[in-house]
């Protein structure tokens, strides 16, 4: 895996705290308590993934948050513009951080595996 340069990480850590105050400046209370779980800038600065925390939240929930975020994306883009010297800001794509969820799976699986391994010992 690449190494990220301290640039990109410093452009990632200002974005992850920039992000939420935009939300908390929007005027939907269903997007002001979504939460940045992290960001990853790709292609230089000019692209950014935003994984938000699906936590509590069904699919109807995200669809709206994600089209709302959309919507909002030139108020975001301001927000990030008027807080910092930037002439640009990257791409914004907002996706809900499902690793977690398949942690927990895979951590079942293995709990599981292991229940079947004492049965058969036990036998």
């Amino acid at each position: 895996m690449k190494q990220k340069s301290i640039n990109l990480q410093r452009t990632e850590s200002i974005l992850r705290e920039l992000i939420p105050e935009a939300f908390a400046s929007l005027d939907d209370s269903n997007i002001n308590g979504v939460a940045v779980l992290r960001v990853d800038c790709k292609r230089g600065k000019y692209d950014a993934d935003v994984y938000l925390d699906p936590t509590m939240l069904d699919e109807n929930d995200k669809k709206y948050i994600i089209k709302h975020l959309k919507l909002a994306k030139g108020i975001i883009n301001n927000y990030i513009l008027q807080s910092t010297n930037w002439y640009r800001v990257p791409k914004l794509k907002f996706i809900f951080d499902n690793s977690l969820e398949k942690e927990m799976n895979i951590e079942k699986l293995f709990e599981q595996i292991h229940k079947e391994l004492e049965k058969k010992k036990s036998e």
